[in-house]
């Protein structure tokens, strides 16, 4: 296979860790303004693109309160930093069981939404891009399931691209990239499309070179297209998404680390990938050619 290198790359930075890693390192922001200072932090080490969940500011658990994306996003296009916005709307399909014994029922502490309930602070905060999470999915903890059924994520990806946002595709796995092609076939998510290839997720697609070639090969050519992996080959995967014809992801919602005992910043994360890319000998492209490259529109959020 010819190599097909990335000579002008783009870089995310997930800012806001992942589930409960708040308790796990400093450097994980809690509040907007956390957030939204290491979203900038992370925009000036050189992402041209910035993922944000939100966190109670008080427990630091993961919320969907659309009030926290809104400071959020005010921050953040308020500071004089350009930077492409991009926020989740994974949260509201998270389904708990109590134990093998206990299926009939999803637990209390389960979070499922309605469709409108969970791109709402998509339609209100307009960023230029948001996520959809392409499938239902085990994760790693015993009883836990990623839902997103075929009928939801066409109603999401609907509202998202009827409130003008670029809609970005999560594929944990090689059945979600097939979906993600039908809502494109069937016109639900328009061109350009975006997909992110999210690698060594448990349990979806493991981070091995083969897997991850099985699904570069499946996305479409025309699309535009990144990946990452957690933990220890974050940076490996930089290299390896540039050198397959991909954009790079880095930050904490992925790996918590610098090095061996060393916690990072976002903005470490950032630099980092920057180094592996220019020493590649490829160029990390800025916000406003993002913008060009996916037809994105920057916009304040709808009036309170």
């Amino acid at each position: 296979m010819p190599l097909a290198m990335n000579r002008d790359v783009f870089i995310t930075c997930a800012v806001t860790g992942s589930g409960g890693t708040q308790d796990r390192s400093p450097h994980v922001p809690r509040s907007p303004e956390q957030i939204a200072t290491s979203a900038i932090e992370a925009a000036k080490a050189g992402a041209a693109v910035v993922h944000c969940h939100v966190r109670d500011p008080e427990t630091g658990k993961p919320s969907r309160d659309p009030a926290l994306y809104r400071e959020v996003t005010e921050r953040i296009r308020d500071s004089g930093t350009d930077v492409v916005l991009n926020l989740t709307a994974g949260m509201g399909g998270d389904l708990m069981f109590d134990g093998t014994e206990n299926m009939g029922r999803m637990a209390a502490h389960s979070d499922m939404a309605g469709a409108e309930e969970r791109v709402a602070h998509v339609v209100e905060c307009r960023p230029e891009i948001c996520t959809l999470d392409c499938g239902t999915m085990n994760f790693n903890e015993a009883d836990y399931v990623m839902v997103n059924t075929p009928g939801m994520l066409r109603d999401m990806a609907k509202r998202m691209v009827a409130s003008g946002v670029r809609i970005e595709i999560e594929a944990f796995d090689t059945g979600h990239l097939w979906l993600a092609k039908e809502l494109a076939k069937e016109g639900i998510i328009p061109s350009p499309v975006l997909v992110q290839l999210c690698m060594g997720v448990p349990w979806g697609a493991p981070d091995d070179l083969n897997t991850f070639m099985a699904m570069v090969n499946n996305v479409p050519a025309e699309w535009h297209w990144s990946a990452f992996a957690i933990g220890r080959n974050e940076m490996p995967y930089v290299a390896a998404s540039v050198l397959a014809g991909g954009n790079v992801r880095v930050g904490l919602e992925d790996n918590l680390w610098l090095d061996k005992g060393v916690l990072a910043t976002n903005a470490q994360l950032v630099e980092r990938a920057v180094t592996i890319i220019s020493n590649l000998g490829a160029r990390v492209i800025t916000p406003a050619e993002v913008r060009a490259k996916l037809k994105l529109e920057k916009r304040a959020p709808l009036p309170r």
